[in-house]
């Protein structure tokens, strides 16, 4: 005899909303979201703070979000803006510093060439290898501005995105994100559309 034929069909992934509401009576169900969106989240702090912040922040986010999950509202059924929102929030705990160390950066020497041309965008950004021209413009930002240029070119979120993250309307997205680009280009020139 011949085995039953196999259902072919791909599997039914949940929504984030569905498994928020799961787990408000079965909180284990919320590490699905965790091992959904971890790693973007904590590329996006890491990409603003640097890797120890990121490993703390990142986790913070997620204790945050658990914590607020009988909060979050069911009838957006992506969690990712959600979350975005909640690092950022984190992230400006430490906007002070941030800013501190973009200066550090500023005057540091500049760093070797990065190898591959796929991790190029983030490697402009990222705080660790910051180019010192880069760092200097991003220290000079406005938080809110510098919050949707990084929202938009680490965290790659639409504008409909940051606007759930910081709580702002799309049109500000989009005046932010383009008086950064702006200010950007005047102090350290065009960066071969690296942030754009």
């Amino acid at each position: 005899m011949s085995a039953p034929p196999q259902d072919s069909a791909p599997p039914v992934e949940v929504s984030d909303a569905h498994l928020i509401e799961q787990s408000w009576r079965h909180p284990e169900r919320f590490g699905a979201l965790f091992d959904r969106y971890f790693d973007t989240v904590h590329r996006y702090v890491h990409t603003r703070l640097g890797e120890q912040a990121a490993d703390d922040l990142a986790a913070e986010t997620f204790l945050r979000a658990f914590r607020a999950r009988k909060t979050y509202d069911t009838g957006r059924s992506s969690a990712r803006a959600w979350l975005y929102g909640i690092a950022s929030n984190l992230v400006a705990d430490h906007r002070r510093a941030e800013a501190r160390r973009y200066r550090a950066l500023a005057r540091s020497a500049a760093p070797e060439d990065v190898a591959g041309h796929d991790d190029l965008v983030v490697q402009r950004v990222a705080a660790a290898t910051m180019q010192p021209g880069l760092a200097a413009g991003l220290a000079r930002l406005s938080a809110g501005d510098r919050d949707v240029l990084l929202l938009v070119a680490c965290g790659q979120l639409s504008y409909e995105e940051v606007a759930d993250a910081l709580g702002i309307p799309q049109g500000t997205v989009g005046s932010r994100l383009n008086r950064a680009r702006k200010k950007l280009r005047k102090i350290i020139g065009p960066y071969e559309e690296a942030l754009g």
